[in-house]
């Protein structure tokens, strides 16, 4: 996805996860699959778009990434959270539960 369709994707959509990673980092290794499954699992109407920040700098740089992994969320077209490289997962998930849960009832 180039950074008009991202930017369309989060305005249009109720929900938008955007994970920034990097293909020699051992920790974006270790968190993608976790943070993969976690919005599989408990919030499956949140997109998830994942952005190699090397290869996308223009998109990093459009939303302030400077360190990866990041991770993003929006809701309602608005950022919500923002979580960078010492990122708790559980943390993660009980930031968004709450709004989630009112955003899909």
């Amino acid at each position: 996805m180039n950074l008009e369709e991202i930017k369309e994707t989060i305005q249009k959509s109720d929900g938008v996860m955007l994970y920034f990673w990097g293909e020699n980092c051992a920790v974006c290794d270790a968190l993608k699959p976790k943070i993969k499954e976690l919005f599989e699992q408990e919030f499956p109407k949140i997109k998830q778009i994942y952005i190699d920040a090397k290869n996308s700098r223009d998109i990093a740089a459009h939303f302030n990434v400077f360190s990866i992994p990041t991770t993003i969320v929006f809701l309602a077209g608005k950022e919500f959270v923002r979580e960078g490289r010492a990122m708790s997962i559980a943390a993660l998930e009980e930031k968004i539960h709450r709004p989630y849960d009112m955003m899909t009832s």
